[in-house]
């Protein structure tokens, strides 16, 4: 299996369009499951697991993996399944969100199918494991749940959105009244961090749930005779997320002409070096990783700076 991610390199170019590859697995049932290949560093046969006292009860115990002790986590028993039986084949899938590497426990692993963000889609409302979900898709006739990784790690080991007193640029604070910024972003743990970072700040927040209705939001703005550009700070958005992604929305942006100088932040929990190529390369303005108060609410100051000085 881990010479199946050897050209996962190479799979940078499907980024900015619109599509993605997912890796898909069992968790013990006959039900498929999925995240994207980006967020994996390799796919191994489960070693054997050291116990930690007090641990969680989705950590299943840690292991050694290159030179580094990673925590290894009971996926099925994180989204509220049974436990993996670990008298069957299992295996590790090692991945890393916003700069940490954890392995995730699961039954079989199937195989990698590429796809376009488009045949992604939110989650239906009523589905039992909805909770855990950030997406799911059709793979030859059968429903395949991705699940929503960032929700499974918060619980887990739950992030801190406080924002340090050093941080805060009291003198900005008076003029953020009436700002505004949209946030795009699938993941309701993302949404409320950055929520609760921008309304500190006292910024008004704007919400969409993936790049398709973050652009509706913006033309229908512009529709309205807006000058979104201006009525805006700025655009966070997520990388990967149903339907539409944050690369292709950012071109969508800067392809129409009353959005193009719309400040853009690519906000994601995918590999810092691999998203500021990223950057560049479908025109945003600036990168973040994921659930870093202090260094989100740093980066909007800055910008309240440059939009202060401009005026």
């Amino acid at each position: 299996m881990a010479s199946m991610l050897d050209a996962v390199d190479q799979r940078t170019k499907l980024v900015g369009e619109n599509r993605l590859e997912l890796l898909m697995f069992r968790l013990g049932g006959m039900q498929m499951f999925a995240i994207n290949v980006f967020k994996v560093q390799e796919v191994v046969m489960l070693p054997k697991l050291n116990l930690m006292p007090h641990r969680h009860p989705s950590v299943a115990g840690v292991t050694h993996f290159r030179g580094r002790t990673v925590p290894v986590i009971d996926l099925s028993e994180a989204v509220g399944m049974r436990p993996i039986d670990r008298t069957q084949p299992c295996n590790l899938i090692v991945t890393e969100y916003n700069n940490t590497v954890q392995g995730f426990m699961v039954g079989e692993v199937d195989r990698i199918i590429n796809m376009n963000w488009n045949e992604i889609l939110p989650p239906p409302d009523g589905t039992g494991r909805q909770h855990y979900l950030t997406a799911i898709t059709r793979v030859n006739d059968r429903i395949v749940e991705i699940i929503d990784v960032e929700k499974v790690l918060a619980e887990i080991s739950p992030y801190d959105g406080s924002i340090s007193d050093h941080v805060i640029d009291k003198d900005l604070l008076s003029l953020a009244k009436g700002l505004e910024v949209l946030i795009v972003d699938d993941s309701s743990v993302a949404l409320a961090q950055c929520r609760s970072t921008l309304n500190f700040l006292g910024i008004k927040v704007h919400e969409a749930t993936n790049g398709k209705r973050g652009l509706e939001t913006l033309k229908k703005w512009a529709d309205e005779g807006e000058n979104v550009p201006e009525k805006l700070l700025m655009m966070i958005t997520d990388a990967e997320m149903p339907e539409m992604d944050g690369y292709r929305l950012t071109r969508e942006v800067r392809e129409d002409p009353r959005l193009k100088d719309l400040y853009i932040v690519l906000h994601t929990s995918l590999s810092g070096s691999f998203n500021k190529a990223m950057v560049q390369k479908v025109g945003c303005d600036d990168f973040l990783s994921k659930f870093q108060p202090d260094k989100l609410a740093t980066l909007v100051q800055d910008r309240m700076r440059t939009v202060v000085d401009q005026e």
